[in-house]
């Protein structure tokens, strides 16, 4: 397979709000690729094909998205692959790695660009759920919500709770370890204030809406 370029060859290289929400996803779901013929590959894997087209227009990408069948217990997938040995090395740079799963770093974002890498690395591998329960001493049903993020690195997440609570104010926050990964977990407050700073006022286009979603129900 020959090695396409995108039209911005230097994307990585350039921080804005959409190259920082871009590399925060693809902290989370991308795949560093170089084959046996030295070519190199960046990938993009999601279930969210709108979300994924977006994020092709803002690489200046013309790439085809193909279609990634599983069996029936899984949803259809859909991936962005880019040959660039160019953005390859901006990545390795930035602190990314083949196999990154389990050693990732949290890499240097400029402070003005850090909500918008959190929103991207959320989308990808972020959670946020709510749940109603009913407790012991009472009869009538309590509602919470649950945020949080989730990753092979455990220091990538202690650093991230470290950048929320100095950024976005999240004063708690439960690190474990799940059995496929570490998570970091929030309750209602900072959930709360999750929301707010991955979603200001002035967005941009790139964000998972049936997240955001989720938390505007529950606030």
């Amino acid at each position: 397979m020959p090695i396409y370029k995108t039209k911005d060859e230097n994307f990585f290289k350039k921080w804005s709000p959409k190259m920082a929400y871009v590399l925060g996803f693809f902290t989370a779901d991308g795949n560093m690729i170089k084959n046996k013929r030295s070519a190199h590959f960046i990938e993009f894997h999601i279930t969210d094909k709108k979300l994924l087209e977006k994020i092709k227009k803002s690489l200046g990408s013309n790439h085809k998205i193909s279609t990634r069948t599983r069996d029936k217990k899984w949803k259809l997938g859909y991936r962005l692959q880019i040959g660039s040995k160019e953005i390859f090395n901006d990545l390795l740079k930035l602190g990314l790695t083949q196999n990154k799963s389990k050693t990732i770093l949290f890499p240097k974002i400029p402070q003005k660009y850090l909500s918008d890498f959190i929103r991207g690395y959320f989308d990808g591998d972020g959670h946020v759920s709510i749940c109603t329960y009913q407790k012991n001493d009472r009869k009538s049903l309590s509602t919470i919500i649950i945020s949080g993020f989730t990753s092979g690195s455990k220091k990538f997440l202690e650093v991230l709770k470290k950048v929320l609570y100095n950024n976005a104010g999240l004063k708690g926050g439960t690190l474990c370890y799940s059995g496929r990964g570490w998570r970091l977990n929030y309750s209602i407050l900072d959930s709360k204030k999750l929301y707010y700073y991955l979603y200001p006022k002035k967005l941009n286009n790139l964000f998972l809406n049936r997240k955001k979603k989720i938390f505007e129900k529950f606030i």
